[in-house]
């Protein structure tokens, strides 16, 4: 194990054996709040900067339906409040949220549901990407709403998984160029036979990965807060003639779409290297935070931390260099 990650790990071990106020106190930076309320008022500020949003209610993986109907029903008070105060602003949601383990049916009628009624509002709804044991499930959910027509949803794809580029190549042949996704390295520390689990084989897939989709004429949201992996996405998107001020100038792309970049934008967490987004906004890029609210701040917050140790770096950063991460 590398110093950086010995020390990430250590930073990790040390905050999740804190009192609750501490981890609060340290994931302020990175939660908006635990109301709708807090998140707004978060928009609004960062809004200012040129930034765009996607928002996400805290919560997954349920032990029951009626836990479901709270997530509905709190999508459609944030859509109401994007309408309200005019958010350039679109959805993230877990589909364990919406009960897609507990009773698949019902929870693909619910994210249905929200689907429809952000579609009668010109708004985009993301699909979180989970765990291995529902990547499968949540293709499957995107693929089916847009068979129904349903074509403002779409979804997370994790590049440190062996399977992301075939993947991307199953819904190139299913969706064509209406395939939306997010890439991501991955938050999820999975098992080893299922993916790559040192550094730069995870960069080097996400990497092929954003190649695979600018190929396909898909929209490319860049997830990452990583040097290499931006780095590389800008050489990509030069390559395909692609960049601030330019419409998307591919063959095979889709139409532009409602509050989206020319094919692609970049994304990053709230309070996650502020002045490379900065930087990025500043040179023309569409660029979008990614907005966590909800009561469940704190399990959000362990789990974060848990899953994926490098955070302890970011952590350890904000408190001993905080004018380098300013969010």
């Amino acid at each position: 194990m590398t110093m950086v990650g010995w020390f990430s790990k250590m930073v990790v071990a040390t905050t999740v054996r804190m009192p609750k106020w501490f981890v609060r106190w340290v994931s302020r930076r990175y939660v908006a709040g635990a109301s709708l309320d807090d998140a707004v008022a978060v928009m609004k500020r960062l809004t200012h900067e040129g930034a765009c949003f996607t928002i996400d209610v805290l919560g997954e993986e349920i032990s029951s339906m009626d836990e479901a109907q709270f997530f509905l029903e709190e999508y459609i008070r944030v859509m109401e409040a994007i309408k309200t105060h005019q958010l350039d602003a679109n959805l993230s949601i877990k589909p364990t949220a919406f009960g897609l383990l507990i009773d698949p049916e019902q929870g693909m009628a619910n994210i249905r549901r929200l689907v429809k009624l952000a579609a009668e509002e010109d708004m985009f709804v993301r699909l979180d990407m989970e765990d291995h044991r529902v990547t499968t499930d949540t293709i499957d959910v995107v693929v089916a709403l847009h068979e129904e027509g349903l074509t403002n949803v779409g979804t997370v794809l994790q590049g440190r998984l062996f399977r992301t580029l075939g993947d991307i190549d199953a819904l190139e042949t299913t969706l064509g160029p209406a395939a939306d996704y997010r890439i991501c390295k991955g938050i999820y520390l999975e098992p080893e036979e299922i993916s790559f689990t040192g550094y730069r084989d995870i960069v080097d897939a996400t990497n092929a990965a954003v190649d695979r989709m600018l190929d396909a004429g898909a929209y490319v949201g860049i997830a990452s807060h990583d040097q290499p992996v931006i780095d590389y996405a800008l050489s990509a998107l030069s390559s395909h003639g692609m960049g601030p001020g330019v419409d998307d100038p591919r063959s095979n792309a889709a139409p532009a779409r409602h509050h989206k970049g020319p094919g692609y934008e970049f994304q990053m967490l709230l309070g996650v290297r502020g002045p490379l987004r900065r930087r990025l906004l500043s040179e023309g890029h569409r660029t979008r935070v990614y907005i966590p609210y909800g009561e469940k701040w704190y399990e959000y917050s362990i789990r974060r931390l848990k899953e994926n140790p490098t955070i302890g770096t970011q952590v350890a950063k904000a408190f001993l260099l905080p004018w380098t991460n300013r969010p």
